[in-house]
């Protein structure tokens, strides 16, 4: 017998007991065992969705922090140069104008000059940028007010400089310390 004429018999066989209305039957532990396979094939298939959504998540929060130790690495670095370009900026500011006229000095104030304006360019090389500071509203995300001073600007307005601040990208690096206006009494 070849393949074909079985497969026609079977199907005649198939459609004679269904004309007879004799159907397969399954006994309730089978039905139950059969339910039980589905739910746990169910499981499995919401257990894989969410070890999917967790590798995802998982990758996605190292990738972050990949970029932000990238962009953040140089952080504790700037912090400490930021005294250098303080005490820099204190000596520039400490010779007097008649010192810096001064043709023994002028290659010592040149030089001191180009030093700072090369510590800037690094600086802003790297996303570090000065926080502006002055006549702006306090804002404790990048000030720290120090002192209130008597002012006839708004209160809260930044009225002195004592240290600048800097921001590294988009993070805090160094908060400005300030003094701030107040009403005069």
């Amino acid at each position: 017998m070849t393949e074909d004429k079985k497969v026609a018999q079977d199907t005649e066989v198939t459609q004679d007991l269904r004309e007879e209305g004799e159907q397969e039957t399954f006994s309730t532990p089978e039905i139950d065992r059969l339910a039980e396979l589905e739910a746990d094939l169910e499981r499995a298939r919401q257990d894989i969705l969410y070890a999917q959504a967790d590798t995802q998540n998982v990758r996605r929060r190292l990738e972050k922090e990949v970029q932000d130790a990238r962009a953040y690495a140089a952080t504790g670095f700037a912090r400490d140069v930021l005294s250098v370009a303080d005490n820099l900026g204190r000596a520039l500011a400490a010779i007097p104008a008649e010192l810096r006229d001064d043709e023994k000095l002028k290659g010592l104030v040149v030089g001191l000059e180009a030093t700072g304006k090369e510590l800037e360019s690094v600086f802003r090389k790297h996303g570090i940028e000065k926080i502006e500071a002055m006549g702006q509203t306090l804002d404790p995300n990048r000030h720290q007010a120090m002192i209130e001073l008597p002012s006839d600007a708004e209160p809260g307005t930044v009225v002195q400089e004592l240290q600048p601040g800097y921001m590294i990208k988009d993070r805090l690096l160094r908060p400005a310390l300030v003094g701030v206006a107040k009403k005069p009494e």
